[in-house]
């Protein structure tokens, strides 16, 4: 059974940093397309950066420049580098892993952005 687990929430004040990660286990897919979406309250779920298995990434218009996508080592581990926080960054972040005709999808790690 695939899970992916996340981890790296938390508070942070305003233009502080965070550095989130997922990790994919019990699948035997090769390298997926792994990404971060993000859902803030009363809001739907939003792309916010994608990473194809070949490393080609993309962003939402609103973190571009501020945060980073990347893969760790091991196979379908995948970080978002979160810099120059905002509190409209508040949400909550989920995991995501594109298998073969269906989606995987983490329980999700809390960010706030509050002072």
């Amino acid at each position: 059974q695939v899970q992916l687990v996340e981890s790296g929430g938390g508070l942070v004040q305003p233009g502080g940093s965070l550095r989130l990660s997922c990790a994919a286990s019990g699948s035997d897919f090769g390298i997926r397309p792994m990404g971060w979406y993000r859902q803030a309250p009363g809001k739907e779920r939003d792309m916010v950066a994608t990473i194809t298995g070949a490393g080609d990434t993309d962003y939402a218009d609103s973190v571009k420049g501020r945060f980073t996508i990347s893969r760790g080592n091991a196979r379908n581990t995948v970080y978002l580098q979160m810099n120059t926080l905002k509190p409209e960054d508040t949400a909550v972040y989920y995991c995501n892993m594109q298998g073969f005709g269906m989606d995987y999808w983490g329980k999700g790690t809390v960010v706030t952005v509050s002072s």
